[in-house]
């Protein structure tokens, strides 16, 4: 009787775990890495802290509610672009998304007004750089 009892337990556990790495396979085979995209974005001189405000108080919120997921922002530490420069990720879930949520952002009436405002004294933006990324199969980020 104690003999089947544990063949009993054995094939349940058998069952569990032939369940549970199958899942997780599936679920490895379903979820596509994202695709990251790292900006960089210069100012005009004296136009880094209008710039922030801006990330802060209004376009991460505008880039989420485009389905952009807001990864990591910095500045640099060293001079001379730690007065001018903004540094930031970005994640998508794929290329195509991202240009979608880009071009519903662009055409996003709350974002066209608060650009408008954050400009009355000028242009804050002089150069943005883009690179797509795709994460390599040992980041911790994927």
């Amino acid at each position: 009787m104690f003999s089947r009892m544990l063949t009993r337990i054995a094939l349940a556990a058998g069952v569990f775990a032939l369940g549970f790495f199958a899942g997780e396979e599936r679920g490895k085979a379903a979820k596509k890495p994202m695709v990251y995209e790292l900006r960089t974005y210069y100012t005009h001189p004296g136009k880094l802290n209008d710039l922030l405000a801006r990330f802060r108080n209004h376009t991460t919120k505008i880039f989420e509610r485009h389905g952009m997921k807001n990864v990591w922002y910095g500045v640099p530490q060293d001079s001379p672009k730690k007065e001018n420069t903004l540094i930031y990720l970005l994640a998508h879930e794929s290329r195509d998304a991202a240009k979608k949520s880009w071009d519903g952002f662009r055409a996003d009436p709350e974002w066209k007004k608060v650009q408008t405002a954050s400009e009355v004294n000028g242009k804050i933006v002089e150069k943005v750089e883009s690179v797509y990324l795709d994460p390599t199969d040992f980041s911790a980020m994927k």
